[in-house]
């Protein structure tokens, strides 16, 4: 699979995942930053912006689509970050192709297997009826039914385009990732641990990354590990604290 790719800035390689429902625009202004330093490649996962979509969604072959684009663009060996589903992605990555990155980076996301909780936004999402809408403001109204948070209903609705008969359409394989969402929840194993420097970052006001994770499965894995936490922040931490954010990926990006 060809996945959908941005690339800005030189030196360095960068290359930047999205959580789920998300796409590369998500990161895009925390990247223009960094690529005032770095070569940062923000991707589409499968089944998400506009990369392909398929049948199958999981973190095996999730992880083999980012590799075919490093080896696609002959990207020297990038440093990789994610964050939540693109984080377990990035940790799939690294615990099964060790020699392909120099650094790993995993924003608010641990490996753990997480309990079903995105089942109300799958339903608003599959509640709306695209049929006759012209507006935005159209589809805001009916997934209002169901989300009563604006910046989640914005947030999802990123995810509208137009098509060539001017009608509004998802860009995300809704039908995909309902049918694999186990798959997306499940946790990330592996024989052998990952020896590479690795930076979790973790927002203060999200439980997505508890004590007993940090303690658990993140050092059992990745043995060269720091953990940081921005206590203003929740799940969507590069959104809520970019500047934080990026000094905590140059500085770790910059030291041996």
């Amino acid at each position: 699979m060809k996945l959908h790719y941005k690339e800005m800035g030189h030196g360095q390689p960068l290359l930047i995942m999205h959580g789920l429902f998300g796409t590369l625009d998500n990161w895009q202004t925390l990247a223009k930053r960094l690529a005032e330093h770095y070569n940062v490649f923000l991707v589409d996962l499968r089944n998400h912006g506009r990369s392909p979509h398929n049948e199958e969604h999981n973190y095996d072959v999730m992880a083999d689509d980012v590799l075919r684009l490093i080896d696609e663009l002959q990207i020297p060996t990038p440093a990789i970050m994610g964050h939540s589903m693109g984080g377990k992605v990035a940790m799939k990555f690294a615990l099964k192709y060790p020699t392909r990155l120099t650094k790993l980076i995993v924003v608010d996301i641990a490996p753990k297997a997480y309990p079903p909780h995105h089942d109300e936004i799958i339903e608003a999402l599959q509640s709306v009826n695209l049929e006759g809408v012209t507006s935005r403001s159209e589809v805001d109204e009916q997934l209002a039914q169901h989300i009563k948070e604006e910046y989640v209903r914005l947030f999802l609705m990123k995810n509208l385009h137009r098509k060539e008969d001017n009608t509004l359409a998802w860009r995300m394989n809704l039908d995909a990732i309902e049918k694999n969402y186990e798959h997306v929840a499940a946790g990330i194993t592996a024989d052998v641990p990952f020896k590479k420097s690795t930076l979790f970052i973790k927002g203060g006001r999200s439980s997505y990354i508890q004590p007993e994770d940090i303690y658990g499965s993140i050092e059992h894995l990745f043995t060269l590990v720091e953990v940081e936490t921005i206590p203003e922040a929740g799940h969507w931490v590069h959104a809520q604290s970019p500047d934080k954010v990026y000094d905590l990926v140059t500085r770790f990006l910059s030291t041996d």
